[in-house]
């Protein structure tokens, strides 16, 4: 207990040195050694794990052509209680598989063989439709801008036995255009599983093939495959996934049918090799992975997130994330079992690699790497940052900038209700200063910001900025950080559309229609109290049963949808698909209730029975109809795309 608190001591120092180093004097940086590395992260990591319930995790470091740190921590597989080995525990990266993938195009692009501004359309054998008068670009796809919604159906299989190719993946699943190719940052696995299709397409051999020969190979990477499920020989030192270690229950090993986008398994050793390649100039042990120019424009920036801004954007492949004074190029993973980073800095040749293989609790896994990363730049890195003044209009700004906002990465037909849940909202304070609802600390409490210049913000007693961007009229049209990886913007909504709306409509439009359920059923039993009726006509029966129908389907359908979703990576399961029908069957149930609700509302209002109290009534029933008609239709609450 004695040496788990003083763990504790140290990690918990180690977490505040990010503040510490951002805010106050910049200490003397000790050495980067082996036997340093050791220390940081073995008062660190063991503890870390711990508390957020994390059954294993591997780190390896590279400085100046060599591997100076590779640890394991905790368990490969907490029921034989297997070791993390780093040299043989292999674990999934997840998307980082993408820079394997982006890797291999670049080899083609320096072959001449790919032409990165050339349409995609030239190097497959279907058509991907052209919807905004511009072709899509394998530039386009290395940056995650082709303006694609988000794929989600069939990314992750429960058996091998349900792959099936990718072609066939990519014409099954082919999203829907939302934004004009090269403007909005919006991650895509579908763009990148094309770009590995358009490898297997130019060179003439199987993607995975392709990325064994000229990537795992030739790097000496002999436990890193991208074949699913694993060969015989590379089966046993598969490590376990979990989504939390005091469950002791793995995840089963996790097909994914967008394989060029995250499908491959490695050891952390492993990846030392692709790391040293990439940091000495593409040349690994005599192998010439890429040439420098090539890896030279990969760490170029080819867009950021906003006109101006200055923030980190996106290279070919890798995203920015420079931070403490720093170049910093980065790529993340994850699985459901899996999470992973991997971070190079160029200027000084140092690479680290981080894998865990649990989600751990409440998903803190994503803190733990987050600051993990951080904590290792404040400690080797230290830096103090500038404190810019507060410019004069930052009261007027902060109301400007104030409101809802929605991730650009979003499944836009099938799952929109979805994210509507998701929105988050800026607000301003009193004294000029605001808050984002997704940008918090590693305890959970919001982050503040203060403006420096227009419309661009730098955290309080921190590093961190971020930029609101704006149309040709001057409004506020979007928001990004770099207190988060550029793989997303945040886009303004306005008007019905925003969540707070939404929540206060919707509520009444329930309220309206429970009341009138119950005041029908009320007059329904004194009717038969006292033996009358209302004299309806056939026609005028049917109406009043359809719209009662539709008062009580609303309520059921959304009920349904919450319960569905309430629980996001369902829907990538194969049976969200099926389940997808069956809530838009309630859904047009309840919409044709709901203009049965429009037709008696009129009838009600031109021939009574009731005077005008009853009329105004009426009406208020026929207004929350109207809403709730306009509302399945906007969030595609019946729109029956299951192909998302």
């Amino acid at each position: 207990m004695l040496i788990r608190f003083v763990c504790a001591l140290l990690a918990l120092s180690l977490f505040g040195g990010s503040v510490q180093a951002a805010t106050g004097g910049a200490p003397t940086a000790p050495a980067m050694t082996t036997q340093d590395l050791n220390a940081f992260f073995g008062g660190l990591i063991p503890y870390a794990i711990h508390r957020d319930d994390i059954a294993g995790a591997v780190v390896v470091v590279v400085k100046d052509g060599k591997v100076i740190f590779s640890h394991g921590y905790g368990y490969a597989d907490l029921a034989k209680r297997t070791p993390v080995i780093p040299d043989q525990t292999m674990f999934r990266p997840g998307s980082v598989s993408k820079l394997f993938t982006w890797t291999a195009v670049m080899q083609l692009v320096q072959a001449g063989k790919i032409n990165l501004d050339a349409d995609v359309n030239t190097y497959i054998d279907f058509k991907i439709p052209e919807k905004f008068g511009k072709p899509i670009t394998m530039r386009n796809l290395m940056t995650h801008t082709p303006g694609w919604e988000d794929v989600a159906g069939d990314l992750i299989l429960q058996k091998s036995s349900e792959l099936y190719p990718i072609r066939e993946y990519l014409i099954k699943k082919m999203p829907n255009a939302i934004y004009p190719p090269g403007t909005v940052i919006a991650y895509s696995n579908y763009g990148a599983t094309l770009a590995g299709y358009i490898v297997q397409r130019v060179s003439g051999v199987p993607f995975d093939q392709y990325v064994a020969n000229h990537i795992f190979k030739p790097l000496r990477m002999a436990h890193s495959t991208f074949v699913q499920p694993l060969p015989a020989s590379l089966a046993p030192d598969m490590a376990q996934g979990y989504r939390q270690a005091s469950s002791d229950k793995p995840i089963p090993f996790e097909i994914v049918e967008a394989e060029p986008a995250g499908s491959s398994s490695a050891t952390g050793t492993d990846m030392t090799h692709f790391m040293l390649a990439y940091l000495n100039g593409g040349t690994y042990n005599g192998y010439q992975l890429l040439k420098p120019a090539t890896i030279s424009e990969m760490w170029t920036r080819q867009i950021e997130p906003g006109p101006g801004t200055n923030l980190n954007g996106f290279d070919l492949g890798f995203y920015q994330e420079s931070r403490n004074g720093q170049t910093v190029v980065s790529h993340a993973g994850d699985l459901e079992g899996f999470h992973s980073d991997l971070h190079l800095l160029p200027v000084d040749h140092v690479g680290i690699f981080m894998a865990f293989n649990s989600a751990g609790k409440a998903g803190g896994v994503e803190v733990v790497r987050t600051q993990l990363f951080r904590t290792f730049l404040d400690r080797y890195y230290p830096y103090t940052a500038k404190a810019e003044p507060t410019v004069a209009t930052a009261k007027a700004d902060a109301s400007r900038v104030a409101g809802w906002y929605e991730s650009s990465r979003r499944v836009d037909r099938a799952l929109r209700f979805i994210y509507l849940l998701g929105q988050g909202t800026v607000d301003a304070l009193p004294n000029g200063t605001i808050t984002v609802s997704m940008l918090k600390d590693a305890a959970g409490n919001p982050l503040r910001w203060h403006e420096v210049g227009p419309l661009y913000y730098q955290q309080v007693n921190g590093q961190a900025h971020l930029k609101f961007n704006t149309d040709a009229n001057g409004n506020v049209i979007s928001w990004t950080s770099d207190d988060f990886i550029p793989v997303e913007m945040q886009l303004r909504v306005n008007g019905l559309r925003t969540m707070g709306s939404v929540k206060n409509l919707l509520l009444c439009t329930i309220v309206v229609f429970v009341l009138s359920l119950l005041i029908r059923l009320g007059a329904w039993i004194a009717r038969r109290r006292l033996g009358l009726s209302l004299n309806l006509s056939r026609g005028e029966q049917w109406v009043h049963l359809v719209a009662r129908i539709g008062a009580v389907m609303f309520v059921i359908t959304l009920l349904a949808w919450v319960m569905v979703v309430s629980n996001p990576s369902a829907a990538l399961s194969g049976s969200f698909a099926a389940k997808l029908e069956v809530l838009y069957t309630l859904g047009l149930i309840a919409l044709i209730g709901c203009l049965g609700i429009l037709v008696e509302t009129v009838m009600r209002v031109l021939r009574g029975p009731g005077g005008w109290l009853v009329r105004v009534g009426e009406i208020v029933v026929g207004l929350a109809a109207v809403y709730a008609i306009w509302f399945f239709l906007s969030f595609g609450l019946v729109n029956f795309v299951t192909n998302f």
